[in-house]
């Protein structure tokens, strides 16, 4: 049985009241695969009831904190909970040299660790995988995931479908609209997509000082409310789940949210899901 679970459902880098940063993980027959690690991540696992040394595999969409930010910590935090099998990491470049950074960052602990309560190294254990194409990314006897190239500038983005014996489960990560997330998602049963209220955001903008840069980032890189259901009709998925919630923290209750949905008109039959942090879908 596959089980989708919501860690994080917060939207940009600074920390919410009411959200974690954004993270999701696909459970199955015991194994544990991570879409993005937002800060926090290793706690959302635990909070979920999911040993870190379950990981077999971590995917990050791209490289904006929110959903990197603790990539090497939870790798880390996994090897200090007994994690003992390879891991794989996937993402956009430079992951390798990432990767490669935080374990020089991390050296004196791990070492420590090493010499003095006999654990592996942790080097070892991390598969890095540098994904400059569409097309399936990894695949083992329990999982395929595929990637796809979505509209996130000036960021190299992915979406990732994750299919399994028994679902497919679609992660947008950051994105505007487009084409390649729509055939990614085709026919999907879950897809989970961020979500703007482009008529709200200046519970977002009104106190940085970067204002009217961060408006037309916004506007560019990311899909309002309004434009969901005609995506997720588009693609013919059963349940879209909202997450990534743009605001996250402007007391926007779920009615509001899953009544925007449908603002285009689009028709979409499938069922709404309002993300919260640590929801099984």
């Amino acid at each position: 049985m596959t089980e989708l679970i919501l860690l994080g459902t917060g939207g940009g880098p600074s920390p919410k009241r009411t959200r974690s940063a954004p993270a999701q993980a696909v459970v199955v027959g015991g194994r544990t695969y991570v879409i993005d690690c937002g800060n926090g991540v290793g706690r959302q696992l635990r909070l979920a009831g999911i040993g870190l040394h379950t990981i077999r595999a971590v995917a990050v969409t791209h490289h904006h904190s929110d959903h990197n930010a603790d990539l090497g910590t939870l790798l880390h935090l996994s090897w200090c909970a007994n994690l003992s099998t390879p891991v794989d990491v996937i993402g956009p470049k430079p992951l390798a040299s990432m990767m490669d950074a935080f374990l020089a960052f991390a050296e004196v602990d791990i070492a420590t660790r090493m010499a003095d309560e006999g654990r592996p190294g942790l080097a070892p254990l991390i598969r890095t995988q540098e994904v400059d194409k569409p097309g399936i990314v990894f695949e083992d006897e329990r999982v395929r995931i595929t990637a796809a190239t979505v509209r996130h500038p000036p960021m190299n983005a992915y979406a990732y479908r994750i299919d399994t014996d028994d679902r497919s489960i679609v992660i947008s990560g950051d994105t505007a609209p487009c084409r390649s997330l729509v055939e990614l998602a085709r026919g999907a049963d879950v897809l989970v997509h961020e979500v703007m209220m482009t008529s709200r955001i200046g519970a977002v903008l009104g106190a940085a000082t970067n204002g009217r840069r961060l408006r037309e980032h916004l506007i560019a890189s990311h899909t309002d409310v309004g434009a969901l259901g005609a995506i997720a009709a588009a693609a013919g998925v059963g349940t879209l789940v909202l997450s990534h919630f743009v605001p996250g923290d402007a007391g926007i209750g779920d009615a509001e949210w899953a009544a925007g949905v449908d603002a285009d008109g689009s028709g979409f039959e499938g069922r709404v899901v309002v993300g919260r942090d640590l929801a099984r879908v």
